[in-house]
Protein backbone atom coordinates (compact mmCIF):
# COMPACT_ATOMS: atom_id res chain seq x y z
CA UNK A 1 0.00 0.00 0.00
CA UNK A 2 1.57 3.27 -0.99
CA UNK A 3 1.52 6.04 1.93
CA UNK A 4 1.47 9.48 1.49
CA UNK A 5 4.24 12.04 1.36
CA UNK A 6 5.04 13.23 4.53
CA UNK A 7 7.82 16.02 5.68
CA UNK A 8 9.58 16.87 8.72
CA UNK A 9 11.25 20.61 9.32
CA UNK A 10 13.38 21.85 12.22
CA UNK A 11 17.08 21.15 13.25
CA UNK A 12 18.32 17.57 12.60
CA UNK A 13 21.99 16.03 13.36
CA UNK A 14 22.97 12.68 11.69
CA UNK A 15 26.16 10.85 11.02
CA UNK A 16 28.84 10.29 8.06
CA UNK A 17 31.46 8.58 9.60
CA UNK A 18 32.61 6.47 12.66
CA UNK A 19 33.59 9.34 15.57
CA UNK A 20 35.81 6.19 17.44
CA UNK A 21 37.46 6.04 13.77
CA UNK A 22 37.93 9.53 12.96
CA UNK A 23 37.96 13.22 14.57
CA UNK A 24 34.29 13.53 15.98
CA UNK A 25 33.57 17.02 14.19
CA UNK A 26 34.23 15.28 11.17
CA UNK A 27 31.40 12.58 11.54
CA UNK A 28 28.41 14.61 12.79
CA UNK A 29 26.18 16.48 10.14
CA UNK A 30 24.29 19.16 11.96
CA UNK A 31 21.58 20.97 9.61
CA UNK A 32 19.56 23.68 10.96
CA UNK A 33 16.54 24.18 9.83
CA UNK A 34 16.42 20.95 7.72
CA UNK A 35 13.91 19.26 5.76
CA UNK A 36 13.23 15.46 5.48
CA UNK A 37 10.90 14.21 2.94
CA UNK A 38 9.72 10.62 3.20
CA UNK A 39 7.78 8.80 0.57
CA UNK A 40 6.39 5.31 1.51
CA UNK A 41 8.45 4.66 4.77
CA UNK A 42 11.39 6.23 3.06
CA UNK A 43 13.84 9.17 3.44
CA UNK A 44 13.84 10.71 0.03
CA UNK A 45 14.92 13.66 0.62
CA UNK A 46 17.24 15.60 3.56
CA UNK A 47 18.78 18.93 3.52
CA UNK A 48 18.63 22.32 4.19
CA UNK A 49 14.96 23.60 4.04
CA UNK A 50 15.59 26.75 1.53
CA UNK A 51 17.37 24.66 -0.71
CA UNK A 52 14.92 21.80 -0.79
CA UNK A 53 11.75 23.02 -0.31
CA UNK A 54 11.06 22.98 -4.05
CA UNK A 55 10.96 19.23 -3.60
CA UNK A 56 7.38 18.94 -1.51
CA UNK A 57 4.62 18.20 -3.42
CA UNK A 58 2.57 21.51 -4.13
CA UNK A 59 0.41 22.12 -0.76
CA UNK A 60 1.99 19.82 1.26
CA UNK A 61 3.29 22.02 4.55
CA UNK A 62 6.22 19.97 6.79
CA UNK A 63 5.21 19.35 10.24
CA UNK A 64 7.45 22.02 12.04
CA UNK A 65 9.37 21.24 15.12
CA UNK A 66 10.50 24.17 16.65
CA UNK A 67 13.12 24.39 19.70
CA UNK A 68 13.87 20.76 18.88
CA UNK A 69 16.40 18.44 17.54
CA UNK A 70 15.57 15.46 14.83
CA UNK A 71 17.24 12.65 15.08
CA UNK A 72 17.38 8.74 13.49
CA UNK A 73 15.22 7.25 15.89
CA UNK A 74 17.43 5.04 18.94
CA UNK A 75 18.76 1.77 18.31
CA UNK A 76 18.83 -0.57 21.62
CA UNK A 77 21.09 -3.37 21.13
CA UNK A 78 20.72 -5.66 24.14
CA UNK A 79 17.11 -5.51 26.09
CA UNK A 80 14.66 -8.36 27.88
CA UNK A 81 11.00 -7.32 27.45
CA UNK A 82 9.98 -9.93 29.88
CA UNK A 83 11.68 -8.09 32.33
CA UNK A 84 10.30 -5.11 32.76
CA UNK A 85 8.40 -5.94 36.27
CA UNK A 86 11.26 -6.36 37.46
CA UNK A 87 12.95 -3.28 36.50
CA UNK A 88 14.34 -1.61 39.73
CA UNK A 89 14.91 -5.04 41.86
CA UNK A 90 17.26 -4.66 45.06
CA UNK A 91 20.30 -6.14 45.99
CA UNK A 92 22.00 -9.43 43.92
CA UNK A 93 24.67 -9.42 41.98
CA UNK A 94 23.83 -11.43 38.19
CA UNK A 95 23.80 -14.93 39.37
CA UNK A 96 21.45 -14.74 42.40
CA UNK A 97 19.29 -11.93 40.12
CA UNK A 98 18.41 -14.27 37.54
CA UNK A 99 17.19 -17.08 40.04
CA UNK A 100 15.30 -14.43 42.45
CA UNK A 101 13.64 -11.91 39.95
CA UNK A 102 14.31 -13.03 36.36
CA UNK A 103 13.43 -16.82 36.02
CA UNK A 104 10.18 -16.11 38.51
CA UNK A 105 8.73 -13.67 36.30
CA UNK A 106 9.48 -15.27 32.97
CA UNK A 107 7.31 -18.10 34.01
CA UNK A 108 4.56 -16.10 34.07
CA UNK A 109 5.03 -15.78 29.80
CA UNK A 110 3.30 -19.45 29.73
CA UNK A 111 0.10 -17.31 29.40
CA UNK A 112 -0.20 -16.01 26.05
CA UNK A 113 -2.40 -12.90 27.46
CA UNK A 114 0.13 -11.78 29.86
CA UNK A 115 2.93 -11.78 27.39
CA UNK A 116 0.69 -10.15 24.85
CA UNK A 117 -0.16 -7.19 27.71
CA UNK A 118 3.68 -7.17 28.76
CA UNK A 119 4.65 -7.19 24.68
CA UNK A 120 2.20 -4.06 24.63
CA UNK A 121 3.65 -1.68 27.34
CA UNK A 122 7.43 -2.98 25.90
CA UNK A 123 6.57 -0.96 22.79
CA UNK A 124 5.16 1.36 24.19
CA UNK A 125 7.99 2.17 26.43
CA UNK A 126 10.30 2.18 23.69
CA UNK A 127 8.57 4.08 21.29
CA UNK A 128 8.07 6.94 24.43
CA UNK A 129 11.64 6.84 24.72
CA UNK A 130 12.32 7.61 21.29
CA UNK A 131 13.92 3.81 20.53
CA UNK A 132 12.95 2.58 17.00
CA UNK A 133 14.79 -0.71 16.56
CA UNK A 134 15.90 -3.01 19.47
CA UNK A 135 17.29 -6.71 19.37
CA UNK A 136 15.59 -8.49 21.84
CA UNK A 137 15.04 -11.56 24.51
CA UNK A 138 11.70 -13.53 24.98
CA UNK A 139 11.24 -16.07 26.92
CA UNK A 140 11.91 -19.58 26.42
CA UNK A 141 7.81 -20.15 25.57
CA UNK A 142 7.27 -19.67 21.61
CA UNK A 143 4.24 -17.48 22.90
CA UNK A 144 6.59 -14.76 24.11
CA UNK A 145 7.81 -14.69 20.92
CA UNK A 146 4.41 -14.65 18.87
CA UNK A 147 3.73 -12.30 21.07
CA UNK A 148 6.34 -9.64 20.73
CA UNK A 149 6.36 -9.71 16.73
CA UNK A 150 2.42 -9.45 16.42
CA UNK A 151 2.79 -6.19 18.96
CA UNK A 152 5.80 -5.04 16.60
CA UNK A 153 4.34 -5.43 13.14
CA UNK A 154 1.12 -3.32 14.22
CA UNK A 155 3.54 -0.64 14.98
CA UNK A 156 5.57 -1.58 11.92
CA UNK A 157 9.03 -0.85 13.97
CA UNK A 158 12.37 -2.98 12.72
CA UNK A 159 12.63 -5.68 15.54
CA UNK A 160 14.88 -8.52 16.12
CA UNK A 161 14.13 -10.51 18.72
CA UNK A 162 14.03 -14.67 19.37
CA UNK A 163 12.80 -17.51 21.67
CA UNK A 164 15.20 -18.17 24.33
CA UNK A 165 17.30 -21.26 24.33
CA UNK A 166 17.86 -23.24 28.04
CA UNK A 167 18.29 -27.01 28.64
CA UNK A 168 20.00 -26.57 32.21
CA UNK A 169 21.00 -24.70 34.90
CA UNK A 170 16.98 -22.99 35.23
CA UNK A 171 14.22 -23.65 36.83
CA UNK A 172 12.19 -26.62 35.68
CA UNK A 173 9.28 -24.78 33.86
CA UNK A 174 11.35 -22.89 31.37
CA UNK A 175 13.46 -25.56 30.51
CA UNK A 176 13.35 -26.90 27.10
CA UNK A 177 15.41 -29.79 25.29
CA UNK A 178 18.02 -29.44 22.46
CA UNK A 179 15.94 -30.72 19.99
CA UNK A 180 12.42 -29.22 21.40
CA UNK A 181 14.37 -25.98 21.47
CA UNK A 182 15.76 -26.19 17.77
CA UNK A 183 12.38 -27.44 16.45
CA UNK A 184 10.54 -24.34 18.18
CA UNK A 185 13.01 -21.52 16.96
CA UNK A 186 12.83 -23.20 13.32
CA UNK A 187 9.32 -22.81 13.94
CA UNK A 188 9.25 -19.33 14.85
CA UNK A 189 11.85 -18.49 12.03
CA UNK A 190 9.95 -19.45 9.31
CA UNK A 191 6.88 -17.94 10.88
CA UNK A 192 8.33 -14.36 11.68
CA UNK A 193 11.78 -13.93 10.30
CA UNK A 194 11.98 -11.16 6.99
CA UNK A 195 7.94 -10.98 7.58
CA UNK A 196 7.67 -7.09 7.17
CA UNK A 197 10.39 -5.44 9.35
CA UNK A 198 10.68 -8.27 11.59
CA UNK A 199 13.96 -10.17 12.11
CA UNK A 200 14.63 -13.50 13.75
CA UNK A 201 17.70 -14.28 16.41
CA UNK A 202 18.53 -17.32 17.73
CA UNK A 203 19.26 -16.70 21.46
CA UNK A 204 20.40 -19.13 23.77
CA UNK A 205 20.50 -17.39 27.22
CA UNK A 206 23.82 -17.96 28.36
CA UNK A 207 26.40 -20.67 28.03
CA UNK A 208 25.89 -22.13 31.99
CA UNK A 209 21.77 -22.60 30.72
CA UNK A 210 22.55 -24.79 27.26
CA UNK A 211 24.51 -28.26 27.38
CA UNK A 212 26.81 -28.10 24.85
CA UNK A 213 24.32 -29.81 21.90
CA UNK A 214 21.55 -26.92 22.53
CA UNK A 215 24.60 -24.57 21.62
CA UNK A 216 25.37 -27.21 18.81
CA UNK A 217 21.34 -27.05 17.65
CA UNK A 218 21.71 -23.31 17.86
CA UNK A 219 24.87 -23.15 15.48
CA UNK A 220 22.85 -25.41 13.12
CA UNK A 221 19.50 -23.01 13.15
CA UNK A 222 21.83 -20.17 11.84
CA UNK A 223 22.38 -21.87 9.05
CA UNK A 224 19.23 -22.57 7.69
CA UNK A 225 19.17 -18.92 6.87
CA UNK A 226 21.92 -16.48 5.56
CA UNK A 227 20.83 -13.32 7.64
CA UNK A 228 19.50 -14.72 11.20
CA UNK A 229 20.93 -12.90 14.13
CA UNK A 230 22.17 -14.14 17.29
CA UNK A 231 22.12 -12.92 20.57
CA UNK A 232 23.46 -14.29 24.04
CA UNK A 233 25.25 -13.26 27.16
CA UNK A 234 29.30 -13.20 27.36
CA UNK A 235 31.74 -11.97 30.50
CA UNK A 236 28.84 -10.19 32.20
CA UNK A 237 30.35 -11.20 35.87
CA UNK A 238 33.31 -13.02 36.99
CA UNK A 239 31.06 -15.42 39.20
CA UNK A 240 29.64 -16.00 35.68
CA UNK A 241 33.42 -16.85 34.03
CA UNK A 242 34.59 -19.06 36.77
CA UNK A 243 30.93 -21.13 36.40
CA UNK A 244 31.52 -21.62 32.42
CA UNK A 245 35.18 -22.60 33.07
CA UNK A 246 33.77 -24.97 35.14
CA UNK A 247 31.22 -26.33 32.90
CA UNK A 248 33.15 -26.29 29.62
CA UNK A 249 36.95 -27.20 30.72
CA UNK A 250 37.64 -27.80 27.16
CA UNK A 251 37.15 -24.81 26.43
CA UNK A 252 40.18 -21.64 26.45
CA UNK A 253 37.71 -18.86 26.61
CA UNK A 254 33.87 -17.96 27.75
CA UNK A 255 33.61 -16.94 23.85
CA UNK A 256 35.79 -19.87 22.29
CA UNK A 257 32.44 -21.85 24.06
CA UNK A 258 30.48 -19.89 21.41
CA UNK A 259 32.68 -20.18 18.81
CA UNK A 260 33.12 -23.74 18.70
CA UNK A 261 28.97 -24.15 18.37
CA UNK A 262 29.61 -21.86 15.29
CA UNK A 263 27.61 -18.49 16.86
CA UNK A 264 30.63 -15.93 16.59
CA UNK A 265 30.23 -14.38 13.34
CA UNK A 266 28.71 -11.24 11.50
CA UNK A 267 25.09 -10.60 13.22
CA UNK A 268 26.26 -11.68 16.15
CA UNK A 269 25.92 -9.68 19.32
CA UNK A 270 27.34 -10.64 22.91
CA UNK A 271 25.43 -9.01 25.77
CA UNK A 272 27.86 -6.83 27.95
CA UNK A 273 31.01 -8.29 27.58
CA UNK A 274 32.57 -6.57 30.38
CA UNK A 275 36.09 -8.72 31.35
CA UNK A 276 37.35 -9.38 27.98
CA UNK A 277 40.71 -9.63 27.12
CA UNK A 278 42.51 -8.86 24.19
CA UNK A 279 42.30 -12.34 22.23
CA UNK A 280 38.36 -12.27 22.35
CA UNK A 281 38.88 -8.58 20.97
CA UNK A 282 40.39 -9.99 17.95
CA UNK A 283 38.01 -12.90 17.44
CA UNK A 284 35.19 -10.67 17.52
CA UNK A 285 36.82 -7.98 15.12
CA UNK A 286 38.20 -10.85 12.74
CA UNK A 287 34.41 -12.59 12.57
CA UNK A 288 32.33 -9.13 12.41
CA UNK A 289 30.65 -9.96 15.47
CA UNK A 290 28.98 -7.03 18.01
CA UNK A 291 29.35 -6.00 21.63
CA UNK A 292 26.90 -4.34 23.31
CA UNK A 293 27.60 -2.05 25.90
CA UNK A 294 25.06 -1.83 28.72
CA UNK A 295 26.26 0.30 31.13
CA UNK A 296 23.20 0.40 33.48
CA UNK A 297 22.92 -2.61 33.75
CA UNK A 298 26.56 -3.06 34.80
CA UNK A 299 26.25 -0.60 37.10
CA UNK A 300 23.12 -1.80 38.68
CA UNK A 301 24.78 -5.46 39.11
CA UNK A 302 28.12 -4.38 40.45
CA UNK A 303 29.40 -6.58 37.26
CA UNK A 304 31.89 -3.77 36.08
CA UNK A 305 32.92 -1.54 34.05
CA UNK A 306 32.90 -2.25 29.98
CA UNK A 307 36.21 -0.83 28.26
CA UNK A 308 34.65 0.53 25.56
CA UNK A 309 37.85 2.30 23.75
CA UNK A 310 39.45 -1.14 23.93
CA UNK A 311 36.88 -2.17 22.12
CA UNK A 312 36.75 -0.21 19.41
CA UNK A 313 40.69 0.48 19.23
CA UNK A 314 40.85 1.60 15.60
CA UNK A 315 44.09 -1.11 14.94
CA UNK A 316 40.99 -3.77 15.00
CA UNK A 317 37.75 -2.18 15.74
CA UNK A 318 34.50 -3.78 17.01
CA UNK A 319 31.16 -3.36 16.36
CA UNK A 320 29.75 -2.06 19.44
CA UNK A 321 25.92 -1.33 20.61
CA UNK A 322 24.50 0.76 23.25
CA UNK A 323 21.73 -2.12 25.50
CA UNK A 324 19.50 -1.32 28.02
CA UNK A 325 19.73 -4.82 29.38
CA UNK A 326 15.95 -4.24 31.58
CA UNK A 327 15.53 -5.07 34.23
CA UNK A 328 19.30 -5.48 35.21
CA UNK A 329 19.27 -2.42 33.61
CA UNK A 330 17.35 1.32 35.22
CA UNK A 331 15.63 2.75 32.23
CA UNK A 332 15.06 1.66 28.68
CA UNK A 333 16.10 5.71 27.68
CA UNK A 334 19.03 5.90 25.49
CA UNK A 335 19.95 9.12 27.16
CA UNK A 336 20.21 7.75 30.10
CA UNK A 337 22.02 4.98 29.52
CA UNK A 338 24.10 7.55 27.54
CA UNK A 339 24.65 9.46 30.90
CA UNK A 340 26.15 6.07 32.42
CA UNK A 341 27.89 5.55 29.52
CA UNK A 342 29.67 8.52 29.59
CA UNK A 343 30.47 7.73 33.78
CA UNK A 344 31.95 4.34 33.02
CA UNK A 345 34.17 5.41 30.56
CA UNK A 346 35.28 8.10 32.40
CA UNK A 347 35.74 5.63 35.45
CA UNK A 348 38.03 3.88 33.05
CA UNK A 349 39.87 6.76 32.47
CA UNK A 350 39.04 8.10 29.00
CA UNK A 351 35.96 10.62 27.83
CA UNK A 352 32.94 9.82 25.86
CA UNK A 353 32.17 12.80 23.68
CA UNK A 354 28.73 13.74 23.09
CA UNK A 355 29.16 12.77 19.22
CA UNK A 356 30.46 9.16 20.11
CA UNK A 357 27.92 8.81 22.43
CA UNK A 358 25.24 9.73 19.67
CA UNK A 359 26.70 7.88 16.96
CA UNK A 360 26.86 4.59 19.66
CA UNK A 361 22.73 5.26 19.68
CA UNK A 362 22.05 5.81 16.16
CA UNK A 363 24.66 5.00 13.34
CA UNK A 364 27.04 2.64 15.52
CA UNK A 365 24.18 0.43 17.25
CA UNK A 366 22.80 -0.43 13.38
CA UNK A 367 26.36 -0.93 12.18
CA UNK A 368 26.37 -3.38 15.06
CA UNK A 369 23.20 -4.94 14.02
CA UNK A 370 24.41 -4.71 10.43
CA UNK A 371 21.86 -3.12 9.32
CA UNK A 372 23.26 0.35 8.72
CA UNK A 373 22.24 0.13 5.28
CA UNK A 374 18.61 0.91 6.31
CA UNK A 375 18.10 2.53 10.05
CA UNK A 376 20.99 4.82 11.94
CA UNK A 377 21.09 7.75 9.51
CA UNK A 378 19.34 10.73 8.06
CA UNK A 379 20.01 10.05 4.18
CA UNK A 380 18.01 9.63 1.21
CA UNK A 381 17.04 5.72 0.86
CA UNK A 382 17.00 4.89 4.55
CA UNK A 383 13.96 3.66 6.75
CA UNK A 384 12.29 7.10 8.13
CA UNK A 385 12.69 5.98 11.42
CA UNK A 386 13.11 9.36 13.78
CA UNK A 387 12.58 10.53 16.79
CA UNK A 388 12.34 14.35 17.87
CA UNK A 389 13.72 15.67 21.23
CA UNK A 390 12.52 18.53 22.82
CA UNK A 391 14.93 21.52 23.71
CA UNK A 392 12.41 22.43 26.38
CA UNK A 393 11.24 18.95 27.91
CA UNK A 394 12.40 20.65 31.55
CA UNK A 395 12.89 23.67 32.82
CA UNK A 396 15.99 22.93 33.67
CA UNK A 397 17.25 21.63 29.86
CA UNK A 398 15.67 24.64 28.61
CA UNK A 399 17.91 26.89 31.36
CA UNK A 400 21.44 24.86 30.46
CA UNK A 401 20.92 25.25 26.49
CA UNK A 402 20.50 28.71 26.80
CA UNK A 403 24.35 29.25 27.47
CA UNK A 404 25.82 26.18 25.09
CA UNK A 405 28.45 26.67 23.00
CA UNK A 406 27.71 24.45 19.81
CA UNK A 407 25.69 21.50 18.82
CA UNK A 408 28.28 19.02 20.61
CA UNK A 409 27.10 21.06 23.65
CA UNK A 410 24.01 20.62 23.35
CA UNK A 411 23.77 16.72 22.53
CA UNK A 412 25.84 16.75 25.69
CA UNK A 413 23.37 18.53 28.12
CA UNK A 414 20.80 16.08 26.42
CA UNK A 415 22.53 12.91 26.91
CA UNK A 416 23.29 13.73 31.00
CA UNK A 417 20.01 15.51 31.48
CA UNK A 418 17.41 13.89 29.11
CA UNK A 419 14.98 10.84 29.57
CA UNK A 420 11.83 9.61 27.90
CA UNK A 421 10.14 13.46 29.07
CA UNK A 422 13.10 14.79 25.92
CA UNK A 423 11.32 12.68 23.54
CA UNK A 424 8.97 14.76 22.01
CA UNK A 425 7.65 12.30 18.95
CA UNK A 426 8.66 9.61 17.39
CA UNK A 427 8.26 8.46 13.86
CA UNK A 428 8.26 4.71 12.20
CA UNK A 429 8.35 4.18 8.92
CA UNK A 430 7.35 7.59 7.93
CA UNK A 431 4.48 7.56 10.07
CA UNK A 432 4.38 9.64 13.57
CA UNK A 433 3.37 6.61 15.94
CA UNK A 434 4.53 8.64 19.18
CA UNK A 435 3.47 12.42 20.09
CA UNK A 436 3.87 13.62 23.23
CA UNK A 437 1.03 16.35 22.87
CA UNK A 438 -1.52 14.13 21.24
CA UNK A 439 -4.67 13.72 23.43
CA UNK A 440 -3.63 10.01 23.26
CA UNK A 441 0.45 9.77 22.44
CA UNK A 442 0.45 6.26 20.71
CA UNK A 443 -1.43 5.65 17.54
CA UNK A 444 -0.97 2.43 15.54
CA UNK A 445 0.19 3.50 11.74
CA UNK A 446 -2.02 3.13 9.27
CA UNK A 447 -0.36 0.89 7.17
CA UNK A 448 -0.97 -1.26 10.10
CA UNK A 449 -4.87 -0.94 10.21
Amino acid sequence: MTRPIQALRGDAVTFRADPFDRPSAECLVYQEDALVIIEDGRITSFGGHAETRHLLPEGLEPVHYTDCLISAGFVDAHVHYPQMQVIGSYGAELLDWLTTYTFVEEQKFADPAHAAMVAGRFLRELLRAGTTTAMVYCTVHPQSVDAFFAESSLWNTRMIAGKVLMDRNAPAALLDTAQRGYDESLDLIDRWHGKGRQHYAVTPRFAPTSTEAQLDAAGALLTTRDDLFLQTHLCENLKEIEWVRELFPARSSYLDVYAHSGLVGRRSVFGHAVHMHEGDFCICHQAGAALAHCPTSNLFLGSGLFPLFEAVDPTRPVRVGLGTDVGGGTSLSQLQTLNEAYKVAALKGRKLDAIQAFYLATLGGARALYLDDRIGRIAAGFDADLCVLDLKATPLIDFRRQVCRDITDLLFVLMTLGDDRAVRATWVAGECVYDRERPEPFRYPAASA
